[in-house]
């Protein structure tokens, strides 16, 4: 039951989340002259519209839907629950009739283009700001906040998970469940570093741990450690920064940020964090694809075959389709609280403006930048040249889409 709860859910939120970016084409297309002529709630098809007729909204009947009677915009809701669009009159570039998207001007296009996008920010902006305000979970290394105006509240305590066999915390004995308590570094009595009696920390959340495991890399150190009733302490040699593993050991540990009068301001900082990092993801998922496939064509190098189709595999695990996200995510996010889940509403938000901003011409990002290309070349972009140009891309798109759902299928029954 609680997985088809978090499927309902999911699917809830993915349709708020596309609405709203419609929404935000809807209203900068209102405001720029250019006239709305269908915005629905859902896909198709449709399930109930209403229109004005007279100067009142009414529901049209089934047989009124091909020709509504009335003027102005339709409003619509759908049957598939998948997002939601906004319909406008002449969308071709090469349209010129009046009160048009093709007659707009290149700046009107350019917001109404992009508002969307802006409108996906937007909500991430309030959603993370909420969560500032009554308590941010932290998912980041080096998560932003301010300092000055932070309250740590814990709500699990860092605890040792698996161990890695032949690693400082295998050889040190730590086991899983131990709740790391403190810290401590060696000292030196001669004075010749800069923490002569040795450097105590108290963990109270995962990054203390990482933090000091990172200063201390390559060093003696020792941890306090509770195990049931007791307390225990541990002699831990830490691998070197370049080594896979400098403790050895997997940790968690649960802990919400609260913030009062910087709850804006660490909104919007850890908007703009996962904005880079999601970039950042986009830029090593295309990179690992295109390199191992390359990699992967060289017939005299076996080694380089086995590492370009490791890095293909990295991207093809790096990436969650809609029934993934749907199906797989959602559930797992919403059985951990409702503050992780309203975190990855935000996080999908970004998520979504980031890859609109995208240059490919099937969205928002590629068709301005096809727009603009002709425009700076001074050529007329025909209809049949844009339809051509962007439903290729859109086909592209589908087929990564079909074969995105297919791993992800493959994953849910795993």
């Amino acid at each position: 039951m609680s997985v088809v709860f978090g499927i309902i859910v999911g699917l809830f939120i993915l349709m708020l989340l596309v609405t709203g970016h419609e929404f935000g084409h809807f209203l900068a297309a209102r405001r720029n002259g250019v006239t709305v002529e269908e915005f629905g709630i859902c896909f198709p098809p449709r399930a109930i519209a209403w229109r004005k007729v007279d100067g009142k909204w009414r529901r049209l009947k089934r047989s009124e839907w091909k020709n509504p009677p009335g003027e102005g915009l339709v409003f619509s809701l759908n049957w598939l629950p998948i997002g939601g669009f906004c319909q406008m009159k002449g969308e071709s570039d090469a349209d010129k009739a009046k009160g048009s998207f093709g007659a707009a001007s290149f700046w009107a296009k350019t917001k109404i283009l992009f508002a969307g996008v802006a409108m996906n920010w937007l909500m991430a902006f309030i959603v993370l700001t909420i969560l500032a305000w009554v308590g941010m979970p932290h998912f980041l290394d080096n998560q932003f906040q301010i300092d000055s105006d932070t309250q740590v509240v814990v709500t699990d305590p860092v605890t040792i998970g698996e161990v890695v066999d032949d690693s400082p915390a295998a050889k040190a004995r730590l086991e899983s469940g131990d709740v790391v308590l403190q810290m401590r570094s060696l000292g030196c009595e001669d004075g010749s570093c800069d923490v002569p009696d040795g450097e105590l920390a108290m963990i109270s959340v995962s990054q203390d741990l990482l933090d000091f495991d990172a200063k201390y890399a390559g060093q003696t150190v020792y941890m306090t450690y509770q195990r049931g009733e007791n307390i225990g302490t541990a002699e831990l040699t830490l691998n070197s920064k370049d080594e896979k593993y400098i403790l050895g050991a997997s940790i968690s540990s649960s802990a919400f940020y609260r913030s009062s009068w910087s709850a804006p301001i660490v909104g919007f900082g850890t908007m703009l964090q996962i904005t880079g990092e999601t970039f950042k993801g986009i830029g090593e998922l295309v990179w690992n694809l295109l390199s191992g496939l390359v990699r992967q064509l060289n017939v005299f190098d076996q080694g380089s075959r086995e590492s370009g189709a490791a890095a293909v595999k990295t991207a093809g695990d790096s990436v969650s389709g809609p029934v993934g996200i749907i199906g797989v995510l959602f559930p797992s996010v919403l059985s951990s609280g409702i503050g992780n889940l309203l975190f990855f509403t935000a996080l999908i938000s970004i998520s979504l403006a980031c890859m609109n901003v995208l240059p490919i011409p099937a969205l928002d990002g590629g068709r301005w930048l096809l727009i603009a290309i002709f425009k700076l070349r001074k050529k007329k972009l025909t209809k049949e040249t844009e339809e051509k140009i962007v439903s290729r891309a859109f086909m592209v798109l589908l087929g990564i889409v079909a074969v995105v759902t297919v791993i992800d299928i493959i994953r849910l029954f795993k």
